[in-house]
């Protein structure tokens, strides 16, 4: 072995072993964030809102606030203020997802506009509550909140991504035919 070489804690396993470690500790973060899209996924496609689904995202979030929150509280007071606290707040959301899907509001929305508004609540009552209990929940929120006008530019731009794709893979056939025909 050379004085060039990679060091062990440097080498490709180390790093796939630090990348599989954290994907373990962030994977409940990504679940959560890849069904609030699947919510608004669903929804645009469906063309109708899935009510109990964003209820139970939003409780199944404030339950996972107060459970890494709990870890963190010093003492019986904390906990309780912090159980309080967390179902106030999500009992808030959730009484503003019902009014956005309430048939008299929701009939100004079509249905991407209400998957994303409910997104967007989400979004916005999870970056709060990560405020409160963790870094983690607040940058889980952010991340939602940035998938609201990345879905939207997505949907509008979906045909021209469709078109792109197409050409780059008409174009990648036509150069790889070529250069089997040129080692031939």
């Amino acid at each position: 072995m050379n004085d060039y070489s990679v060091a062990p804690e440097f080498g490709e396993q180390a790093v796939a072993a630090r990348a599989g470690a954290w994907l373990k500790r962030k994977a409940p973060y990504l679940i959560v964030l890849g069904l609030a899209i699947f919510g608004v996924a669903y929804t645009s496609l469906a063309q109708q809102p899935l009510y109990g689904y964003w209820e139970f995202l939003g409780v199944a979030i404030g339950v996972a606030c107060v459970a890494i929150g709990w870890r963190q509280a010093s003492d019986r007071q904390a906990r309780f203020i912090l159980a309080r606290t967390q179902a106030l707040h999500w009992a808030a959301f959730l009484v503003a997802m019902n009014i956005v899907l309430w048939p008299s509001v929701n009939s100004f929305l079509n249905a991407p506009a209400t998957g994303l508004a409910l997104l967007l609540l989400l979004a916005l009552g999870t970056f709060v509550a990560g405020i409160q209990v963790s870094f983690d929940i607040a940058v889980l929120g952010l991340a939602m909140a940035v998938a609201v006008p990345a879905i939207a530019w997505f949907k509008q731009s979906a045909l021209f991504l469709i078109l792109a794709v197409i050409v780059l893979g008409a174009l990648a056939a036509a150069f790889w035919r070529r250069g089997g025909e040129a080692s031939a």
